[in-house]
C-alpha cells in the first residue's frame, strides 16, 4: 500500500464500478460525543465546493447515535441537513459504521470519528484518489508523515499492527486502523462481514488487502481527540490482534502458520546442532539445563512440522471456498518450483527411516549392555524423527486429495464463465 503522493498498489481492481460515483455519503458515528459532534458536522457540512472540485456533486452526511447518554442528539437534532440515525443500545463503533453505510444513498460512502480527531477537509483529496485516479479504497494515514498528535503508546501500537498487516498481507501499510476512509460501495461486498467493533478498521485493511482491492494512503494530519477516548489500549490491542490473524487466515493460513511452524523447526534444529557439537568436543552428559533443551526441541520440531503441514493443507480449504487458484508460499516469489506441499513425502520417508535406523542401533547397542542413561538421548531423536515422519505422510497424503478437489473445482468454475 503506498500514499497517493506516490502510486496505489499495483494489483488489479477487483471492484465492478467503472463509472466515477456521482455523489458522497459521509457516515459519522457518535456515542457521547456532545463536546465535539458541532465541530464535525460544521466542518462537514462545509465541504461542498471542495467536493465538487473534484467530482463529486453532491453528498449527505449520516450521524448514527449508538445509544448516546449525553446530549449528543439533542446537538445533532440543531442540523437540519444531517441525517440522523439511533440505536436503542450501544452496539458498538463498527456496528454504527455499518448502519450508516446501510442507509447511504450514494455510490461513494466515507467515514470519520466525531471526536474531532480526524480532519474532515481532507476528505475531498481522498475522494479524488477515487474519482480521478481509480482507487477502490482510500485511507487517510496518520503515520505517513503528516502532524500528528496521536499519543506515544497508540503511536507504537499503530506502527505495530501496520508491520503486522505489512507482513501477512505481502503489501506495504503505514495505518492499518485509521478511522477516516473513503470507499466505493461494491467494496463492502468484498470485505464483509465486518465486526462490530473498534477492531472495524484494522479487519476492514486486512481483508482489502488480500481481496485484490486498490488500496491507496493518502497523509493526514491528526490532533488528539476532545474529550476522554473510548479505546483500551490492552483489551483494544487484543481484540486488533486476534481479528486481524483470523481474517488474513481466511485468505492464506500458511502465510501465518508456515512462519510459526518453520519457527519451531529453527529451534530444534538449532539445539539439535548444539548437541552435536558438544559431543564433539567430548561432553557425554547432560545437565538439568540440557535435558529441557532436548525435550524443548522435541515438542518445538514437531509441533513445527504440523503448523506448517496444517497451514499448507488449509490453503487448498481456503481455494476451494473461493474457488479460485490457490495462494503458494510464504513470499511474493516461490523459493521452490514445485508447491512445498509435495516434499512431504520424501520428507516423510528420509525422517521416517532415520528414526527407525537410530531405533534400531540403539536396541542394539542395549542388547550389547549400553546403559539408558547413554540410550535415552538416541532414543529420544529417533521418536522425534518417526512421529515427524508419519505426521509429514498424513499431511501428504492429505494435500493430494485436497489439491485434485481444488483443482477441479477451479477449472469447473472457468469453464462456467
Amino acid at each position: 500500500m503506498q500514499t497517493i503522493a506516490e502510486h496505489a498498489l499495483p494489483v488489479s481492481s477487483r471492484v465492478a464500478a467503472a463509472t466515477p460515483p456521482e455523489g458522497l455519503s459521509i457516515c459519522i458515528p457518535v456515542f457521547n460525543e456532545e463536546n465535539a459532534v458541532a465541530e464535525t458536522l460544521d466542518r462537514c457540512l462545509k465541504l461542498g465546493d471542495d467536493l465538487r472540485r473534484v467530482g463529486v456533486d453532491s453528498f449527505e452526511v449520516i450521524v448514527v447515535d449508538d445509544g448516546s447518554r449525553d446530549a449528543s442528539v439533542a446537538v445533532i437534532e440543531r442540523y437540519p441537513s444531517v441525517r440522523l440515525i439511533r440505536h436503542d443500545r450501544n452496539r458498538g463503533y463498527g456496528a454504527a459504521l455499518q448502519t450508516g453505510f446501510a442507509a447511504a444513498r450514494h455510490g461513494l460512502i466515507a467515514f470519520l470519528d466525531a471526536d474531532a480527531t480526524y480532519p474532515p477537509e481532507h476528505l475531498p483529496r481522498l475522494c479524488e484518489a477515487v474519482v480521478r485516479d481509480g482507487a477502490d479504497l482510500v485511507i487517510g494515514s496518520r503515520m505517513a508523515g503528516a502532524t500528528s498528535e496521536m499519543p506515544r503508546v497508540r503511536r507504537v501500537g499503530n506502527a505495530f499492527f501496520a508491520g503486522l498487516l505489512t507482513l501477512i498481507g505481502r503489501t506495504p501499510v503505514s495505518d492499518s486502523a485509521s478511522g477516516m476512509r473513503v470507499f466505493r460501495r461494491e467494496v463492502l461486498d468484498l470485505v464483509a462481514p465486518l465486526p462490530n467493533g473498534l477492531n472495524m478498521t484494522p479487519v476492514m485493511s486486512t481483508r482489502a488487502v488480500h481481496e485484490g482491492i486498490t488500496v491507496v494512503e493518502v497523509p493526514i494530519p491528526y490532533r488528539e481527540r476532545v474529550g476522554q477516548s473510548k479505546l483500551s489500549v490492552t483489551r483494544d490491542g487484543v481484540r486488533f490482534l486476534t481479528t486481524m490473524v483470523g481474517a488474513a487466515l481466511a485468505y492464506n493460513p500458511v502465510r501465518i502458520f508456515g512462519v510459526l511452524g518453520l519457527a519451531g523447526m529453527a529451534v530444534a534444529a538449532f539445539t539439535i546442532a548444539g548437541l552435536v557439537i558438544l559431543r564433539g568436543q567430548g561432553v557425554t552428559s547432560l545437565g538439568p539445563l540440557g535435558t529441557f533443551a532436548v525435550f524443548g526441541a522435541l515438542v518445538c520440531g514437531v509441533a513445527g512440522v504440523s503448523t506448517f503441514a496444517l497451514g499448507a493443507s488449509f490453503n487448498y480449504l481456503v481455494s476451494l471456498f473461493y474457488n479460485r487458484p490457490i495462494r503458494q508460499g510464504l513470499f511474493k516469489k516461490p523459493l521452490l518450483r514445485r508447491p512445498v506441499e509435495q516434499l512431504f513425502l520424501p520428507a516423510a520417508l528420509v525422517t521416517g527411516l532415520a528414526g527407525l535406523l537410530v531405533s534400531v542401533g540403539s536396541l542394539v547397542l542395549a542388547l550389547r549392555g549400553w546403559p539408558i542413561e547413554r540410550l535415552w538421548l538416541y532414543l529420544t531423536a529417533s521418536a522425534m524423527s518417526m512421529l515427524t515422519g508419519i505426521q509429514l505422510a498424513l499431511w501428504w497424503l492429505m494435500t493430494s486429495v485436497l489439491r485434485q478437489l481444488s483443482t477441479r473445482t477451479v477449472n469447473h468454475a472457468n469453464s462456467v464463465k
